[in-house]
């Protein structure tokens, strides 16, 4: 597929399909857990698959499982039934252990499954492009360093924090660029960590290596879908446009309606539904109806595609998800 065409004709379209981070809770559809889920590269294709099967979104996505990574690299992952595994602890906490981190092979861990996952959500699902999920370089790093401690280290430590980012961003173009030879039509990267920082932090520790990647992996052929659930996002929009990216989601920690006016017109723009407070506390009908709030106050943009703020829950309801699409379309009528 055209990517390039595809985005384009996203833009065009004066009915725009819904593209939600939905891929997690495929464990209601399957009923397995999420430690099923993530063990298995079929059981991630047959949710993807039956997901697409089941609601009309404008693209499959699959998991935002921002553990697996750093997983590779040899950090410790917190797994459970319900939740989405998290990194426990860190690995890096010298510059002598951040020039002897060795960059993992893509094959050798759970990233290969995700692989074969997303080659075998393309054989199954043809009606619309299928997205992998990844994180982005900063947010490695700080899984790596201490999520906390990574700020300070971008004062105290900034040769080590480069090198660590250096070797983060080499593993990430390796990764989605085997994601590419899948027939997956993009990436969807997930750099939340970099939405905490001040603008000149931004722009030497983040936005260059995302930069970089962007470069190395995006094409007619394969487009990045840049994401970011920050709260501090709406006055890091120039380092963050430096990236490149095709389209960009943001989280619903920020008012959509303003970073839509910050924006280019001719760059698509995703968000921001609360997949916690809605997708998986709401009600059908609160979904509903701030599903329809935010299209009112946002579809007057062209360049606006409804979405989840962030990756849906693993255990969000299926009523609400229904209830979302179903907004969706009636907004639309």
């Amino acid at each position: 597929m055209n990517m390039k065409q595809w985005i384009t004709d996203l833009l065009d379209a004066p009915k725009k399909k819904a593209l939600p981070i939905l891929s997690f809770p495929s464990i209601g559809l399957m009923d397995i857990t999420v430690r099923e889920l993530i063990s298995s590269a079929e059981m991630q294709a047959r949710g993807m698959k039956l997901v697409a099967d089941r609601v009309d979104s404008a693209a499959s996505v699959s998991m935002m499982d921002l553990s697996v990574e750093a997983e590779a690299f040899g950090a410790t992952v917190k797994v459970s039934d319900g939740e989405v595994p998290t990194v426990v602890g860190h690995i890096v906490e010298t510059e002598e252990q951040a020039e002897a981190l060795e960059i993992p092979d893509v094959f050798s861990h759970r990233t290969g499954r995700y692989v074969e996952a997303i080659r075998l959500a393309c054989e199954r699902i043809t009606d619309r492009p299928v997205f992998a999920g990844v994180i982005g370089p900063y947010s490695l790093a700080g899984r790596l360093l201490d999520v906390t401690e990574i700020m300070v280290l971008c004062y105290d430590e900034p040769d080590m924090v480069h090198t660590v980012l250096g070797k983060a961003t080499e593993f990430l173009i390796r990764y989605i660029n085997a994601y590419k030879q899948t027939g997956a039509g993009g990436v969807l990267i997930a750099e939340p960590l970099a939405g905490l920082l001040s603008p000149a932090l931004m722009k030497e520790f983040a936005a260059p290596y995302m930069k970089q990647i962007v470069d190395a992996v995006q094409d007619d052929s394969f487009v990045v879908i840049y994401h970011n659930c920050g709260n501090a996002v709406m006055r890091l929009v120039e380092p963050i446009l430096s990236c490149g990216a095709s389209a960009y989601h943001f989280g619903n920690a920020i008012n959509m309606k303003e970073m839509l006016e910050k924006m280019p017109a001719d760059v698509a723009v995703m968000g921001n539904i609360d997949p916690v407070s809605q997708f998986a506390g709401g009600t059908p009908e609160s979904i509903y109806e701030a599903t329809v709030a935010l299209m009112q106050q946002c579809t007057v943009h062209p360049n606006f595609v409804i979405s989840s703020g962030c990756d849906i829950p693993p255990l969000a309801k299926w009523e609400n998800i229904d209830a979302f699409f179903r907004a969706v379309a009636d907004f639309y009528k």
